[in-house]
């Protein structure tokens, strides 16, 4: 399981600190605390960040709003405001931003929780979306898939699925550290992913190419995990490899 990366951009560091707890407990990473924009652009640089969470009134020369714009040269990420500031004119600054969220002070973790699970779930549904039958989502980004897992979204990177096994309705996604259940049916995982490398291999089954030990004319061996290869998806299966 991958967590979801935040940066925290706040000149309060009673109100930083309590965000990164808050965060922490609620099952995110935090990727660093900052309250200039020379030290927010120095941590965007050296650390993953999935989701910024950007005071407007933060300490040097430059305020939020034009440190956002610094940084998403580097790289795209939801923005989303803290602020005690709702005048018009930081209104209108902002809004040339484009900001996933804005939330004014004082805010609760609960208020931020929900607010970074918009904004992961707008930045997926802009790629690859998943939607399972029960209305629960599973999303797509690049390299990544995002389940709603304790009321907030877990990011596992897909080379780290071991297999997909599906059971009726539901399936599991068992990846090197733990098995996550979704109510889902395997094509329609199948279907709405972009991941070559997972392969379906049986009518319960799909699995990570790259995670293959050894195999046979039945079984895949996944480390100590036996796969069955069914008679179906024999063919399609040799087919991944390159012969010379």
């Amino acid at each position: 399981m991958e967590k979801v990366n935040v940066l925290i951009v706040e000149d309060e560091m009673i109100t930083a600190l309590d965000l990164s707890t808050g965060l922490e407990r609620e099952g995110y990473r935090i990727a660093g605390i900052a309250d200039n924009a020379e030290e927010a652009i120095r941590l965007f640089k050296e650390h993953p960040a999935d989701i910024i969470l950007m005071d407007i009134n933060i300490r040097g020369a430059m305020d939020g709003i034009d440190t956002t714009r610094e940084l998403l040269k580097i790289r795209q990420a939801p923005v989303i405001y803290l602020t005690a500031y709702t005048d018009a004119a930081t209104i209108r600054r902002v809004k040339k931003i484009q900001p996933a969220a804005f939330l004014t002070k004082p805010f609760s973790i609960d208020n931020v929780r929900v607010a970074i699970e918009l904004a992961v779930s707008n930045l997926a549904m802009a790629g690859m979306p998943l939607q399972n039958a029960a209305g629960e989502p599973v999303l797509q980004l690049d390299e990544y898939i995002f389940i709603k897992h304790n009321y907030h979204f877990v990011k596992i990177g897909i080379g780290n699925l071991l297999y997909v096994a599906t059971d009726n309705n539901y399936i599991s996604l068992v990846t090197t550290e733990r098995k996550y259940l979704v109510r889902l049916s395997l094509n329609s995982f199948l279907e709405k992913i972009i991941a070559p490398k997972i392969v379906r291999v049986h009518r319960s089954y799909a699995i990570n190419m790259d995670k293959i030990t050894s195999f046979n004319d039945q079984l895949i061996y996944l480390d100590k995990t036996e796969i069955p290869i069914g008679r179906n998806y024999r063919e399609s299966f040799l087919k991944c490899f390159q012969f010379r």
